[in-house]
């Protein structure tokens, strides 16, 4: 999965065609937040930035934040199940901007992909920080639509950059 996630591929789909193994069904029930996201969030909130979540979800994504405890901590959420389109389609960052009444030099995406994160919003001007955690920490940037505008390891680093 390194190997083709190193390559700008989806390492896991990729290493699952490539070997002919079943990817295990997504369970939600396992999914756990990174550690300190609330102390990070809160933190944003208190300097008065508006926070926004774009995502490539199933059904119930704000049941889910609300579980976590964290769904007052954002203003606007949107889930590809619920919207009817997924990253890398743009339609779902344009959503997102008219829903925080937001222009694209205003917003920044901070996200995890290159692909589906980085460079859509690129594109449409928004400011990018990627955030290299799981499978698309082994991603390279190999174009300039691809480079972010920032590049952190940790959430916590976001209180860096802002």
């Amino acid at each position: 999965m390194i190997f083709y996630s190193r390559m700008n591929c989806k390492g896991d789909h990729q290493a699952d065609k490539e070997y002919g193994f079943s990817l295990p069904q997504w369970n939600k029930e396992l999914e756990r937040l990174y550690p300190n996201v609330c102390f990070v969030l809160d933190t944003l909130k208190m300097k008065g930035y508006k926070l926004g979540e774009i995502a490539n979800q199933s059904l119930g994504t704000k049941e889910r934040l609300k579980r976590y405890g964290i769904l007052n901590l954002f203003d606007g959420i949107i889930a590809s199940a619920e919207e009817g389109v997924s990253k890398l389609d743009y339609r779902i960052f344009k959503f997102a901007l008219e829903q925080a009444n937001s222009l694209p030099c205003e917003a920044v995406m901070i996200g995890d992909r290159l692909d589906n994160d980085i460079v859509p919003a690129n594109a449409l001007g928004m400011k990018t920080v990627w955030i290299k955690q799981s499978l698309g920490q082994y991603y390279n940037v190999r174009s300039i639509q691809e480079r972010p505008d920032e590049t952190i390891h940790t959430l916590e680093q976001l209180l860096d950059v802002f």
